[in-house]
């Protein structure tokens, strides 16, 4: 799904210019996003976590007070970065210990993507191509145990777990590897979902336990025409709740500082994100 030609056409097709106009004057990511009612207060920490790999960097925003379920954030190509930052923000202020990770730490700390999302993509690229099938499991594993050692962290409760763009297989493969722990996963414009190789994540779909929601981009719609129904089909024979929609919006259309970014159809795929966490991690 990420590659030149398709962000190209993205921009030509998909592109908001108000959005362009306020990245230009330097407004940020925050003050695209409606405020949370009956927002909680909260912590940010930057924190380092061990994995077999290294020393992952990662953000972690939580309630003030108390101990809450869990959800960890995978980011698109351009990586853990100022709208992801507030991205957790606003899901812990809904009352979530949120950890968003730096994906690339075994290359770079964040933030690995000089301009953020405008970043030309060819430049990422060479970090997308350090991860893998394995990459993905070990940090699941390593992410989801240093969650569950954390007070701010209430075990009683299932983790949840999303991802965006290149984030999607992560998700997959994060709720296939702990099943136990992830109650709910969801996915947002994301790529390889289903794929003909053998480490296809949606192979993984009868390993899970989690209920699940796949917001696909419209024009990745278009490209995969049968990736929603591989996954519906998939979740169906593993008999695990899934809300599968394509979005009539472009891939990337949900972090507020992209070129695509569309604040309606991201609010509702937030909505149904809430939705699917207040009855599975609950």
């Amino acid at each position: 799904m990420c590659d030149q030609d398709h962000f190209d056409e993205d921009a030509k097709k998909y592109s908001r210019r108000d959005l362009g106009v306020m990245v230009s004057a330097g407004i940020g990511a925050a003050l695209l996003f409606p405020s949370t009612a009956h927002a909680v207060e909260v912590a940010e920490n930057e924190v380092d976590i061990k994995t077999p790999d290294g020393v992952c960097d990662a953000y972690f925003v939580t309630p003030k007070n108390g101990a809450h379920a869990a959800v960890t954030v995978w980011p698109d190509i351009f990586g853990l970065r100022p709208a992801f930052r507030q991205m957790g923000k606003r899901l812990a202020e809904c009352g979530y210990s949120v950890l968003v990770v730096n994906p690339f730490y075994r290359s770079k700390k964040a933030p690995v993507a000089q301009d953020a999302s405008s970043t030309p993509i060819q430049d990422v690229f060479p970090l997308a191509r350090t991860l893998s099938e394995k990459t993905h499991i070990d940090d699941a594993k390593a992410l989801v145990a240093w969650l569950d050692a954390q007070p701010q962290t209430d075990t009683k409760k299932k983790i949840g777990t999303i991802g965006y763009c290149m984030g999607g297989p992560i998700v997959m493969r994060t709720a296939a590897a702990v099943p136990e722990r992830i109650g709910a996963g969801g996915t947002f414009h994301g790529g390889g979902l289903v794929t003909q190789r053998p480490d296809s994540p949606h192979l993984l779909i009868p390993k899970m336990k989690a209920r699940f929601l796949i917001c696909i981009a419209e024009n990745d719609d278009q490209k995969e025409p049968e990736t929603k129904n591989v996954l519906t089909d998939s979740f169906a024979q593993a008999n695990l709740p899934a809300e599968i929609e394509v979005y009539k919006a472009g891939h990337g259309w949900c972090p507020p500082d992209t070129k695509v970014y569309n604040q309606e159809l991201s609010e509702k795929a937030w909505a149904r994100l809430l939705v699917l966490f207040e009855n599975a991690l609950a």
